[in-house]
């Protein structure tokens, strides 16, 4: 994938990442063809595994990166990354208070948002694009840091970052599809919607390129501002929704393996 990228311009690098993630949040999505419902401890072990890919993703390929760019400034090296992250979780907390969405445990009384009277399969795609925001970002801006010639950001290290935000997609995409099938969809709008949730990766991914490209100063606040945005949705919906039956330990192992599989792709390859 690095070779296949090589003579790309940035931002058509992070759309052909961001159209990869998008791909395997279809590719998960389309497991709805061959099952009607989904376990609850392989769903809990998914959502684990999401959860630890993000965390170590968040670290690992941004917030480090981030750290180290901000160094040689002139302002304390802890600042831009402590901004950043803390605006992006900022960020995604109004969109959680004012995006209607669902979470997959909760019942229909129990939606978050603006009030709404949306069916609840809408609901529920709102929510999984919420995750998905803060990871086409977080791919977006690594992509834009390596165009910016920074010494710390490298193409395999934002290839990597697309590989392991697109493993955690695939249960993402079965993780809303089957539940769709639940509701009473046909398995063909429960593949659709289920990848449509994906659709906003591949354009926030190249909105991200744009803004650290145009505006190459804030790439420590950028890339520190998807990592924080990434935690939130970690902290907020994934390992609560993770933990919420009795499954935790597997959900626990889970993003153990995923905190694992990450951290072992970026140092490796990144």
């Amino acid at each position: 994938m690095t070779s296949a990228m090589v003579d790309l311009n940035p931002i058509a690098q992070a759309l052909v990442a961001g159209l990869f993630t998008w791909l395997l949040t279809a590719l998960g999505a389309g497991f709805v063809f061959f099952v009607r419902s989904i376990n609850r401890k392989l769903l809990a072990s998914a959502l684990g595994f999401a959860a630890g890919v993000m965390i170590a993703a968040s670290f690992w390929s941004l917030l480090a990166p981030a750290l180290e760019m901000s160094a040689n400034g002139a302002l304390p090296a802890w600042l831009p990354p402590a901004v950043g992250f803390l605006l992006g979780g900022a960020a995604l907390r109004l969109m959680d208070r004012f995006l209607p969405h669902l979470h997959l445990d909760r019942s229909i009384e129990q939606a978050e948002g603006v009030s709404q009277h949306w069916r609840r399969s809408t609901l529920l795609v709102l929510a999984i694009v919420l995750h998905n925001v803060p990871e086409g970002l977080a791919v977006g801006v690594a992509f834009g840091a390596v165009a910016a010639g920074i010494p710390e950001a490298t193409l395999s290290g934002a290839v990597v970052l697309a590989i392991g935000i697109g493993i955690q997609n695939m249960p993402e995409g079965l993780a809303v599809s089957v539940p769709l099938r639940g509701e009473g969809l046909t398995r063909l709008k429960s593949f659709w919607w289920g990848q449509l949730s994906g659709i906003v990766e591949p354009i926030a991914a190249v909105a991200g390129a744009v803004a650290v490209v145009i505006a190459r100063p804030i790439l420590p606040y950028a890339l520190s501002f998807a990592a924080g945005a990434m935690i939130f949705v970690v902290i907020e919906e994934l390992i609560p929704e993770s933990q919420s039956g009795d499954e935790g330990d597997i959900a626990t192992l889970g993003a153990m393996l995923g905190f694992a599989v990450m951290m072992i792709l970026d140092v490796s390859f990144g």
